[in-house]
């Protein structure tokens, strides 16, 4: 896939979506940074689900410490490996009360040292609290950017040094979330609405579903 294409690609995506933001809710950079670690193997609404009852009781290193872990489980439940992401939670406040003074750190390094938080939750953090321009590559990105051509790759990593290799530097910052809701409701995993896609013509998907 050539500049010109891509650049087209992202110029359709962002018409159609000029704000493209995160679907979870969140009030504070620290909120962003549990909801994105509960979201894994998850999706954004079971994690607004159960958000909407432990933020307004625990929504800080500090809140949620004093809430402990079996409580904490009990505000989770609803989501997938709950037990391992309480326990996660707990010693991820732990580490930014003792190391980072209760804030959200705002380098990759740092914020990987946090039990839960793997490359993607941090690139996800990272793009979304600080506008940085880097690519959290998940199940959805992965699929569109295989199929389009945008950013091909066998793994997670090598996907998102294609695409941080080849997305326009206007659409950095948005890219994440473009691409997110474009695999989200559009280019579906098993039926993905090729009649309705604004860039059908552009996409490189060999087995385009007909209207």
């Amino acid at each position: 896939m050539n500049k010109a294409k891509r650049l087209q690609i992202f110029a359709r995506l962002a018409d159609i979506t000029p704000n493209p933001v995160t679907e979870l809710v969140y009030h504070s950079t620290f909120e962003l940074l549990i909801s994105v670690v509960l979201s894994a193997q998850a999706t954004d609404k079971s994690v607004n689900k159960a958000t909407a009852l432990l933020f307004p009781v625990a929504n800080t290193p500090e809140t949620i410490l004093a809430l402990g872990e079996i409580k904490l489980k009990t505000y989770i439940k609803t989501i997938g490996l709950y037990n391992a992401k309480a326990a996660n939670i707990i010693k991820l406040c732990r580490r930014l009360l003792a190391e980072f003074q209760g804030k959200v750190p705002q380098t990759r390094l740092e914020l990987e040292s946090l039990a839960g938080v793997g490359r993607k939750t941090a690139n996800v953090v990272l793009n979304t609290a600080f506008g940085l321009p880097v690519m959290a590559v998940d199940t959805h990105i992965f699929r569109v950017s295989n199929r389009t051509g945008l950013g091909k790759g066998k793994n997670v990593l090598e996907v998102e040094r294609q695409l941080d290799k080849h997305i326009p530097k206007r659409y950095k910052v948005d890219a994440h979330h473009l691409l997110i809701l474009h695999g989200r409701y559009t280019c579906m995993a098993r039926k993905p609405k090729c009649s309705a896609c604004v860039i059908a013509d552009l996409c490189d998907f060999k087995d385009k579903l007909p209207a």
